[in-house]
């Protein structure tokens, strides 16, 4: 990142054509470009219709221009949006004039860092705006929209002003000895410290929903050939995205999708059917799923209803990855099968038809309930991996707090939790994390 005192400019829409391109700028300079851009200055929080100029009067475009004045704007700074045309030749050359003018290209991420760095959002909420953007999901959005509007950052701040309030009590007798304080009982100390543990797994729940929520989950679909993976794709993704012929072998190579079940992006690969085979296309096809599988959060295996698992598939199912599987008994319509859950084989099974559609809300009951997940509603939020981890860090701090018998040593576990979760806000998180964070967002923001 630059210097925070510059001038930003930076086109706020995506590229190509559309009904409206924005550029946003913001610093101590709007007052002045104002003049030299509109050629008159504009009454905070209000549209005007405006010429853009160029360096000789000329107008570059015209359309709606609105001032923010510090520090009742995005980034806490003076800020001035203007409004044009879609076309992208239009806006480059206005970002063009405005550069002429002394100011300079924003970093990605650079406008809601200075949010940030103003006081304007807490890191948790900065890092929402990215998630409402990539958000590919209705629940994935409204839970990115919750934590922009500060309901995560709130409910780690409650945590952190118990905390705060927990040290204060036994650091006191022990900075202040001298001094007629009455320093908290270890066995009142232990009491509060329980409910904030309390209160943190609690969070850590709702967290470990939020980056299911953010960022999907990988499911790979695997079985011999001819078992039926690329009709159960076709049928979850609702439309024929993979080859379905009779043959065995047709698919080659991994074939992505991404969907939605239950609210959480999923992102679904058939890969080759596993078999022995001496074709050197299918071999690299079959080393190509096997990676797939490996990296994927969930298998899919498929396997033929009428004749279940044979020894083939047990080999294959040996070999695959310690990863959480579910067997799907596919083609019920021909084996006179009806939808069931059964786990009799030794598997947790899903029996279902793929084209047929039959079982299919079965299977994704069932998919859920292996990802432990439960929509919290109004109280969900969105979360990342990061804050999890701090939050685990905090737990581990007071567990280790209750299980001291030295009050030095409790204070000291206390105040290593009240960081790792003033981390999560960035009341407490070193400038690497923050550069990080903020060049994964795009140039605009």
């Amino acid at each position: 990142m630059q210097q925070a005192s510059d001038t930003i400019a930076a086109i706020a829409t995506p590229p190509g054509r559309g009904g409206v391109g924005v550029i946003r700028i913001s610093g101590s300079a709007v007052p002045d470009l104002m003049q030299a851009l509109l050629g008159k200055y504009l009454s905070p929080r209000k549209a005007s219709l405006c010429k853009f100029l160029d360096e000789s009067g000329e107008a570059i475009d015209y359309g709606i221009a609105l001032y923010f004045r510090a520090p009742h704007s995005y980034t806490g700074e003076d800020v001035l949006e203007l409004q044009g045309h879609g076309g992208m030749m239009v806006q480059r050359l206005l970002l063009e004039r405005c550069l002429a003018l002394g100011v300079r290209m924003a970093d990605p991420g650079e406008f809601t860092r200075r949010a940030y760095l103003n006081d304007m959002i807490d890191l948790a909420q900065a890092e929402s705006v990215a998630d409402l953007i990539d958000a590919s999901t209705r629940s994935a959005a409204r839970s990115a929209v919750r934590s922009l509007q500060g309901d995560f950052s709130r409910r780690i701040q409650e945590a952190v002003s118990s905390l705060v309030e927990l040290r204060m009590l036994v650091e006191a007798g022990l900075d202040f000895p001298e001094e007629d304080i009455e320093p908290a009982s270890l066995d009142e100390a232990r009491k509060r410290a329980t409910s904030i543990l309390k209160d943190i797994l609690s969070i850590i729940e709702a967290a470990r929903q939020g980056v299911i929520l953010r960022a999907g989950i990988q499911i790979a679909i695997a079985g011999k050939p001819n078992a039926g993976k690329s009709s159960l794709l076709n049928l979850l993704s609702g439309d024929e995205v993979a080859i379905v012929t009779e043959i065995p072998g047709t698919t080659r190579d991994a074939i992505r999708q991404s969907i939605e079940i239950g609210g959480i992006p999923a992102h679904i690969v058939d890969t080759a059917g596993l078999r022995e085979s001496e074709d050197p296309v299918e071999k690299i096809g079959m080393e190509r799923a096997r990676k797939v599988i490996g990296q994927s959060d969930l298998i899919l295996y498929i396997a033929d209803a009428a004749s279940g698992l044979d020894e083939e598939d047990d080999r294959i199912l040996a070999g695959l990855p310690d990863l959480p599987r579910l067997v799907v008994m596919n083609k019920i319509d021909l084996a006179g099968f009806d939808p069931v859950v059964d786990d009799r084989s030794g598997h947790h099974t899903v029996f279902m038809s793929a084209k047929q559609g039959r079982g299919l809300d079965l299977l994704k009951e069932e998919l859920l309930a292996m990802l432990s997940w439960h929509s919290l509603g109004e109280d969900q939020f969105i979360a990342r991996e990061r804050h999890v981890n701090a939050l685990q860090k905090a737990s581990q701090s007071v567990s280790r707090a209750l299980d001291t018998e030295a009050p030095e040593f409790m204070a000291e576990e206390l105040r290593e939790a009240q960081l790792a979760l003033s981390s999560i806000t960035g009341e407490f998180t070193p400038d690497d994390l923050l550069g990080e964070i903020f060049s994964r967002f795009c140039i605009g923001k």
